[in-house]
């Protein structure tokens, strides 16, 4: 078997610092490889070790210091009697990449290097957290695609050859498929144990196991900044400063008091005041002009708010839905026109059948959710048509009639105006931060219905789609209360006093949702989601750097912990040391008391 193994170096987050213009300092700053992409070596390296003969090729696309992230891959796999070697694809050239032009530079890669059985890569890189690499990468190579893979086995069938069943990790629920190989997988953060290997064994690495490989290797481009259909404007860093306070050597009760004083001084308890539905009006409709909504079947909030957006953006909206349309809601929430299309829901044969409609269509932009199925099928989508897509947006605006995506990166710790030079401009946009539309009353015949037939080209089999939890649940709120390792899941019956009385979610580390104790979908940090509550309570949780990453768009957070030197204490504006178990009670009484 061929196999080859996609990864990314970056800077390493601890050390992470921005400039005065708030571009990201890189001249002494440490790198390492993605998370994700240690996961895609580790998988790789395995399954060469389990079928004699196989040999894998680890790519990197970077400056001439990205070797190491393959000298790291190479000695990982060589320690377990692999035969592997490295390409670092790299030129001046590749300058400027986004990541259309970073999935065309590695498919020119694996098309020189190939042919593969399997290509493994990181589910995303937590610097950018696009996404977007994967399935565009996986449309220009005319390939199938699965996103977070969490569970992988490939059988060799007599008839229909090699086959990968996978269960994959989505957002709030699963995804179990088949695919014929030759495809494209990319990897959750717990589908094997990470791939590491220190600077010694790195440097142990033999020469003559890395190529190169420049832009006139892969042919006449354009590549880089030139292939890029979208580009950055505008950074504002998000500056946030932590009040930080506590009363050392004071009891519990006091420490409480002094907690809930503070949080009432702040306005932490008082729920913001809900955005209201006509605070996104229609723009003026233009002749010829429209903004098309791809839909996720069973994600009517996430849907609604897309379409509030488009009519804002345009005023004139087509919606594309896989669901039979309730004509009356879709119109109500923004839409001017409805196109169904009628067939089974499996992401590469929306995306397919979605260009076609852009290509007979023309609209000014495209929007979808910023979901795993918002990603593949925009992705795939933005790559047939060479479309500038901006990921994760938080906000949209219309500047000189052109789309500008303002999206987060870093952890949170700036925004970036994204501006797409391509005709068609696609944003996917992160749910829970746009307001809705005032609902229209007008008559349902002035909406449009089309049907089309969605034709499938067979290559994914979809076995179930189940979910476990509610996306939105985290987005919406307005307190969450998070829960680290500290906090036993046979005790979360003592945290819910506490999370009536704030109407809170629940939220946890990551080690929380390694052990099952929650859903995924509620593990808040680098690897997991950003939130942004009025108020977070930490219960439990040491906040370390991954964690509290996420923690940042917070209004006020709250820190328990007995540990008085814990990290989390220096990302929360009010502490409380000591036992939780103890403290919650005594918080709670002091809550109800300052409210009576």
């Amino acid at each position: 078997m061929r196999i080859a193994v996609l990864v990314k170096q970056i800077p390493k987050f601890e050390e992470m610092e921005l400039g005065t213009d708030g571009r990201l300092k890189r001249d002494g700053i440490e790198l390492e490889l993605n998370p994700y992409c240690r996961r895609a070596v580790s998988q790789g390296v395995d399954l060469a070790a389990a079928r004699p003969g196989s040999h894998v090729t680890v790519l990197t696309l970077g400056p001439p210091t990205a070797e190491d992230s393959l000298r790291e891959s190479i000695a990982w796999g060589t320690e377990r009697g692999v035969d592997i070697h490295g390409v670092l694809i790299t030129d001046p050239a590749f300058a400027g990449s986004d990541t259309l032009a970073t999935a065309k530079a590695l498919a020119a890669a694996l098309e020189h290097e190939g042919p593969f059985d399997v290509v493994i890569a990181g589910r995303n890189s937590v610097d950018a957290d696009t996404g977007q690499v994967g399935p565009e990468l996986a449309a220009l190579c005319d390939l199938p695609f699965l996103a977070g893979v969490r569970h992988l086995a490939i059988t060799d069938d007599p008839i229909r050859g090699e086959i990968v069943t996978a269960r994959c990790e989505h957002d709030d629920g699963w995804l179990q498929a088949e695919v014929h190989l030759p495809a494209i997988l990319s990897c959750a953060e717990r589908l094997i144990d990470p791939a590491k290997v220190d600077p010694e064994g790195r440097a142990a690495v033999r020469a003559d196991r890395i190529r190169r490989l420049t832009a006139s290797d892969l042919g006449p481009g354009p590549w880089g900044q030139a292939a890029s259909p979208t580009s950055v404007g505008a950074v504002k860093v998000m500056e946030i400063a932590r009040a930080r306070h506590r009363s050392p050597g004071a009891s519990i009760a006091e420490q409480a008091r002094d907690a809930v004083r503070f949080l009432h001084e702040r306005g932490a308890f008082h729920r913001a005041a809900p955005v209201t539905e006509s605070a996104q009006t229609v723009a003026p409709a233009r002749a010829g002009e429209s903004t098309m909504v791809l839909a996720e079947p069973d994600r009517a909030h996430d849907t609604r708010e897309l379409l509030g957006a488009a009519a804002a953006l345009t005023g004139n909206v087509t919606v594309v839905t896989l669901q039979t349309p309730d004509v009356a809601q879709l119109h109500a929430w923004g839409a001017d026109a409805i196109v169904h299309l009628d067939g089974e829901n499996v992401e590469e044969d929306v995306a397919q059948a979605a260009a076609q409609l852009v290509r007979r269509r023309a609209p000014w932009a495209i929007l979808t959710a910023s979901t795993a199925w918002g990603r593949e099928v925009a992705s795939r989508v933005a790559a047939q048509l060479g479309a500038g897509l901006t990921g994760d947006a938080v906000d949209l605006e219309r500047v000189d009639d052109r789309l500008v995506a303002w999206k987060p990166a870093f952890g949170g710790q700036l925004v970036a105006a994204i501006h797409c030079a391509s005709p068609v401009q696609m944003a996917k946009v992160r749910a829970g931060v746009l307001p809705t539309l005032a609902p229209r009353v007008t008559a349902d015949d002035e909406v449009t219905v089309e049907t089309i037939p969605l034709p499938t080209r067979g290559r994914v089999r979809v076995l179930a789609r189940t979910r476990d939890d509610d996306l939105d649940l985290l987005a919406e709120a307005h307190t969450v209360i998070g829960v680290g390792k500290g906090v036993e899941p046979d005790t979360y019956d003592e945290l819910e006093p506490l999370r009536v009385l704030l109407d809170a979610q629940l939220g946890a580390t990551r080690k929380v949702t390694d052990k099952g104790w929650l859903p995924r979908s509620r593990q808040i940090g680098i690897t997991g989601r950003s939130i942004a509550p009025r108020l977070f309570v930490s219960v439990g949780a040491s906040g370390k750097f991954n964690h509290a990453v996420g923690l940042r768009a917070a209004g006020t957070v709250l820190a328990i912990n007995r540990d008085a030197s814990a990290p989390i204490f220096d990302v929360a504006d009010i502490g409380i040391v000591g036992d939780w178990r103890e403290a919650l009670p005594i918080l709670v009484e002091q809550l109800r008391a300052a409210r009576a």
